[in-house]
């Protein structure tokens, strides 16, 4: 990533966002504890009294980072296609393949936002636990939520919900070891078998 030059604006809201994007960039690629807020500071192109004018510290931006980008994340990418997909079993299928098709045209595999953090910070700090805990919660929510409204006495949607996250944060961390989205395309495979078909 080239560095940007500082420069002056008078667009506080758009520093704060530029800030919030690159810090979640480099987190994602570098690792919250490898990222120093001096990377951030001259990745983003911004004065180190603009910075922390908007995030006093590391751990503010982080739990932002955690609640204004990887939560958004994971709402575009699955909650909102799962809510508005026929039933749960098209919408876990497709967000698998908008994956996969996304990465393979990237040509590079970062692993999951959340889960990336989760490994990182549960254990370091309470409250980036919990922050990182809520948006999993809202990510299983959401799939278990579509589960009960198909009715399917066999299904128990908590444990599938709580199946489809865990599969799918797994496969991205086995394709970030690989740098290559097979894992992604094998897990999606298994995972249609145990998803119920709607009729």
């Amino acid at each position: 990533m080239a560095k940007r030059p500082s420069k002056r604006t008078n667009d506080p809201e758009g520093l704060r966002r530029r800030i919030l994007d690159i810090a979640a960039e480099l987190f994602q690629s570098r690792g919250y504890h490898a990222t120093s807020m001096h990377d951030i500071q001259a990745e983003a192109g911004v004065t180190g009294g603009a910075l922390h004018h908007h995030f006093a510290t590391k751990k503010a931006l982080g739990m932002a980072v955690i609640k204004e980008r990887v939560f958004r994340q994971v709402e575009e990418t699955w909650i909102q296609p799962v809510q508005a997909a026929k039933s749960a079993a098209e919408g876990i299928r497709t967000v698998f393949k908008g994956t996969i098709a996304e990465l393979d045209q990237r040509g590079r595999v970062l692993g999951c936002p959340v889960n990336n953090l989760a490994i990182e910070l549960s254990l370091a700090d309470a409250d980036f636990r919990q922050a990182l805990h809520g948006v999993f919660q809202a990510w299983r929510d959401a799939i278990a939520q579509k589960l009960r409204d198909e009715r399917n006495k066999d299904v128990d949607p908590e444990a599938l919900a709580t199946f489809v996250v865990a599969t799918f944060s797994g496969a991205l961390a086995l394709a970030k070891t690989e740098q290559d989205t097979a894992p992604i395309r094998a897990c999606a495979k298994q995972l249609a078998q145990a998803l119920p078909i709607r009729r």
